[in-house]
């Protein structure tokens, strides 16, 4: 299957979205996934990423070049960051096979989740970080020399959490886990 992930702005998120969803997919039996990350459109931000006019961009761009649609974006403390993105799934659901994903709080979550941080903060503290990517993974990206990088680390630290997604689905069971439970329905749909 084909998959094209729309993340809020790729220019950070593709090193961490493209090793972490493979190896997810891979992990729940797609056969040899093809994922590519959104390049063109840049969508900009959070606001931009949840305009359905935005997002028929892309579907009418990539339709019959892709299977799935995969819109993954940061909670942000936001309650209901989830019925706004259940709207969106629902206006394109007659047209195209389209998934939304909401990271708690931001993406970098996911990463954290698959990573040994020595000397860190407990992971209940972290997961109930608003502001995650600047408590948590920044230091982290730091300590390891690593902010000079693609992403400011994301590329590293992207590959290294994608070897254990288990751990991430395990830590992240209300947007990861439930990402991989929906993903894993989906290909028994395919089968």
């Amino acid at each position: 299957m084909r998959f094209l992930v729309i993340p809020e702005d790729f220019r950070n998120d593709q090193h961490l979205l493209a090793p972490i969803l493979t190896a997810l997919l891979a992990s729940l039996g797609f056969a040899r996934p093809k994922l590519k990350v959104c390049l063109d459109p840049l969508i900009g931000g959070i606001d931009e990423a949840l305009k359905p006019e935005r997002l028929q961009e892309v579907v009418d761009r990539y339709r019959g070049m892709v299977d799935v649609f995969l819109l993954c974006v940061d909670r942000d403390a936001n309650p209901h960051r989830r019925a706004r993105l259940d709207v969106i799934e629902a206006r394109f659901a007659p047209i195209v096979c389209f998934l939304a994903c909401e990271a708690w709080e931001e993406l970098e979550t996911w990463a954290l989740a698959g990573l040994d941080r020595p000397g860190s903060a407990p992971w209940p503290e972290i997961r109930a970080e608003r502001d995650v990517k600047e408590r948590h993974f920044a230091p982290l990206a730091a300590a390891r020399r690593l902010t000079s990088e693609p992403g400011g680390g994301r590329r590293t630290l992207g590959i290294e959490a994608a070897k254990r997604v288990d751990r991430i689905r395990q830590r992240c069971p209300e947007d990861f886990d439930r990402l991989a439970s929906r993903l894993a329905a989906l290909r028994m749909r395919e089968s």
